[in-house]
């Protein structure tokens, strides 16, 4: 593989997945997420793991915000060797520099480029000025020489990177790093030159540190010992390469004021109301006087249009009461006309929800091992035989 000398395996096998497999020498990445999700903790365990993998492997971590007592000590508690990692505490760029003439490592952290500063772009730290100036020098350097160059960045109430915009047009490489409710933790790439953007790194937090999650294709259905609700439909998406079912989840109530809204943060509401339309149209099923709740389960964020034939479902089977039947699941994009349409990769998608268990997957792909549904009426007809 031409590849293969060019990238630097993290020896985390998620990390490696988002990053395209492996981070490329002599590139910068830009990490971001919301404090204490464990940024920190990652870029520790990565740059355990490259020290380890060889012994000629220098690995420098650059913390302005932790004392080395408290690197030292994180270390220690996930059990992480340290002796080939060099650790610094400083936030004056010509100290950075100077570790880095002197120790030339291959991997190497900032923990985080925001407090980073230089007398060179004034007196104030963490202005944009300094931000751009700061960055801008770190990368250089790193893209002559074979080094991974790794930022970790603050991100604001909004959930984006702090700082200028061009702070992510400088890096080759953006990572967003984002948690639900439970100790799960997404890591997806928002841009990279060297890889798709698509795949998804799942981790889970434990008290080592965290753990890569290998299989994660049922980890977003709520595990039941009791019958399946109303407004619930399973579908099987598309992360990168691999296929997860995940659980939609609907709610309908009668709309409290004049004007009705969707509450999705996980689907795009201009979807739902789309397909809540949709329904309406096709089926006389009246949500023009409903207030909308959509959530998904494990807190995963859904944008492909494969998801429209379980989302009507899940909409349909809260609007009437009536539950899905059990291990059954729904793949089709749907149109204004109510047909369901097939969706990319389809028969993979069918053959992973068989093998979960699933024993009814309705489906627009005529040669696939699915149940052959074309339009939303027969969707409801095959689902809801009673209704």
């Amino acid at each position: 593989d031409a590849m293969a000398g060019e990238r630097l395996f993290t020896g985390i096998s998620e990390f490696d997945r988002v990053l395209g497999g492996g981070a490329m020498k002599s590139s910068a990445i830009l990490i971001g997420g919301e404090p204490g999700i464990g940024k920190s903790t990652l870029l520790l365990q990565t740059s355990a793991e490259i020290s380890k993998a060889s012994k000629d492997s220098c690995v420098l971590y650059i913390s302005g915000e932790e004392s080395a007592g408290q690197i030292r000590s994180r270390a220690d508690r996930l059990n992480l060797p340290t002796e080939n990692i060099h650790i610094l505490c400083t936030s004056k760029l010509e100290d950075i520099e100077s570790a880095l003439n002197e120790i030339q490592p291959v991997f190497c952290v900032v923990d985080s480029i925001q407090t980073v500063y230089t007398p060179e772009a004034g007196i104030v730290p963490g202005t944009v000025n300094q931000l751009k100036y700061c960055a801008n020098e770190l990368i250089s350097w790193a893209k002559e020489r074979p080094c991974v160059m790794m930022l970790v960045a603050h991100i604001t109430k909004e959930g984006i990177i702090a700082g200028p915009k061009s702070l992510e047009h400088m890096v080759d490489t953006v990572i967003s790093f984002e948690k639900n409710n439970d100790d799960v933790r997404f890591l997806r790439a928002q841009k990279n030159r060297f890889g798709s953007i698509d795949e998804l790194g799942l981790f889970s937090m434990q008290e080592k540190g965290l753990i890569p999650v290998e299989d994660p294709s049922s980890m977003f259905i709520t595990q039941r010992t009791t019958a399946l609700p109303a407004g619930v439909a399973i579908v099987p998406v598309f992360e990168g390469s691999r296929v997860f079912l995940v659980e939609i989840q609907a709610l309908t109530v009668p709309a409290k004021a004049t004007t009705t809204r969707v509450y999705s943060d996980k689907i795009d509401f201009a979807r739902v109301s789309r397909v809540s339309a949709v329904l309406e149209k096709s089926l006389g099923l009246k949500f023009s006087d409903q207030d909308i709740y959509i959530n998904v389960a494990g807190g995963i964020k859904l944008t492909e249009s494969a998801i429209d034939g379980a989302l009507a479902a899940a909409l349909y089977s809260a609007r009437t009461s009536i539950p899905l039947p059990e291990s059954t699941a729904v793949i089709g994009e749907l149109s204004l006309a109510g047909e369901i349409r097939p969706v990319s990769k389809g028969k993979q998608r069918v053959k992973t929800a068989l093998s979960l268990g699933f024993e009814k997957i309705l489906c627009p792909e005529k040669d696939s091992d699915g149940i052959i549904c074309t339009d939303i009426k027969s969707l409801v007809k095959i689902l809801f035989k009673n209704s």
